[in-house]
């Protein structure tokens, strides 16, 4: 069979830190109020000159020497952000050039918290029916653009960054490393408990996220014990069976919450929230990245990705290392 194989990784911030208390000087809030609702304690905010682009070139390149290859190397980009450097053209033709790698396939995917989870399985799919050898899968953000910085229910929730993996299509044996089972889900319905408030099509302005942050904490720990369930049985195996859980990072509550309803150890989810905050389509291969290179992932080690965002969105992908 098929599969596609994550051959390396990588992750890039921006070169501001942003504390707690340092936004409690801007906005009615404190340390206290944001570490216990939300377990964050900084975020990295873009500056001058810092994009969605750049950022996800800076993590690409990293993916690449982590995998040992050059952009010639690459015939799919797929890049997975709600907030592109251009209503068009897409952000992955811009990280394409930046990259060099030419010709090839290049677009992006919105799907907000749930990007790189429905980028990878996009490229997983075209890996495995032959369209592309190898892929970069990129989410990168930079919500900071799309913050209400007077709304202090949202705008500390929030960070920028941007994370990739590089996926080669690779013939494999049952027991072999690669992308087992995905499962990605949508509900429209939901559209109003988390959304920004403008668009091209609608205000002409890029607008402002807005959050009804109980409702989406409800769905969230429902929708994704639920998806993650159905990936552990797509692949025939148990929630014991996990060595790592890589989960979107919004919310610590959140995590604990969906660690608990799966009888998953805490110690087996990863978390950096408190250091990175929300990146959007960022945090899971940031996240990713930071437990790789510190030696907690190591191969053969059975991941699961999992994310829930906006739309509403959520899937969860189980990859063996």
């Amino acid at each position: 069979m098929i599969r596609s194989q994550i051959k390396g990784s990588g992750s890039a911030l921006p070169k501001r830190c942003v504390t707690n208390e340092e936004l409690a000087a801007q906005v009615d809030t404190s340390d206290e109020w944001i570490v216990e609702r939300t377990g964050i304690r900084q975020r990295y905010i873009a500056g001058e000159g810092e994009t969605t682009a750049t950022l996800a070139t800076d993590a690409a390149r990293k993916a690449l020497d982590d995998a040992g290859m050059g952009a010639g190397d690459i015939d799919l980009i797929v890049l997975a952000t709600a907030t592109p450097d251009n209503t068009f053209p897409a952000t992955a033709t811009k990280v394409q050039h930046a990259l060099g790698c030419h010709g090839g396939i290049a677009f992006d995917v919105a799907a907000v918290c749930s990007g790189f989870l429905y980028a990878l399985a996009t490229a997983d799919s075209m890996l495995r029916s032959g369209m592309a050898t190898r892929a970069l899968v990129i989410g990168a953000e930079t919500f900071s653009r799309i913050l209400d910085w007077e709304d202090r229910t949202t705008c500390v929730l929030f960070g920028d960054g941007a994370g990739a993996v590089v996926l080669e299509a690779s013939e494999c044996g049952d027991s072999d490393p690669g992308i087992l089972a995905t499962r990605l889900h949508a509900d429209g319905a939901q559209h109003d408990l988390l959304y920004v408030d403008g668009g091209p099509s609608t205000t002409q302005t890029v607008g402002h996220l807005r959050m009804k942050g109980r409702e989406v904490f409800r769905h969230a720990v429902v929708n994704l014990a639920e998806v993650l369930n159905e990936v552990i049985e797509d692949a025939g195996l148990s929630s014991g069976n996990l060595d790592w859980v890589v989960p979107h990072q919004a919310n610590k509550r959140i995590l604990d919450a969906t660690a608990r309803k799966l009888g998953i150890s805490e110690d087996k989810v990863v978390v950096t929230v408190d250091r990175h905050a929300n990146t959007s389509a960022a945090s899971v291969p940031l996240a990713f990245d930071v437990a790789r290179k510190d030696g907690r992932i190591k191969p053969g080690d059975l991941v699961m990705f999992e994310a829930m965002g906006g739309g509403f969105t959520w899937g969860a992908s189980l990859v063996r290392m």
